[in-house]
């Protein structure tokens, strides 16, 4: 976890950041699963291997029941199928109870 925030919070960023992030997520794992840590990957692996494969990936967690889910979703289908970008937000938002989330969504759905 520890490698993983430096590499978030460093201002240079290294040839191979996302590389090294997937790699310390897929160690993180393997160490103590946790469904959020792998939607986390999910979002490393878009950045390292492109969007196709995160989705694929993302959609075998099948989260449901958390906005955060189908926030990632909505990222990761943006520039590419406009109409699930706009389901996923919307679905996000009907699973958030936090009124900062509802701000975050909208604002997204409104870039739709």
């Amino acid at each position: 976890m520890a490698g993983i925030a430096y590499f978030h919070t460093t201002k240079t960023e290294p040839a191979n950041k996302w590389e090294a992030i997937l790699q310390l997520y897929n160690h993180l794992l393997r160490i103590e699963y946790s469904p959020l840590a792998a939607l986390n990957r999910t979002y490393a692996l878009s950045k390292a291997n492109g969007k196709q494969q995160a989705i694929t990936e993302a959609e075998k967690l099948n989260l449901t029941t958390n906005h955060l889910y189908y926030t990632l979703l909505g990222e990761l289908y943006s520039g590419m199928d406009n109409t699930k970008v706009i389901s996923c937000y919307k679905k996000a938002l009907k699973l958030t109870s936090s009124e900062a989330g509802r701000v975050v969504i909208n604002g997204k759905l409104g870039e739709c």
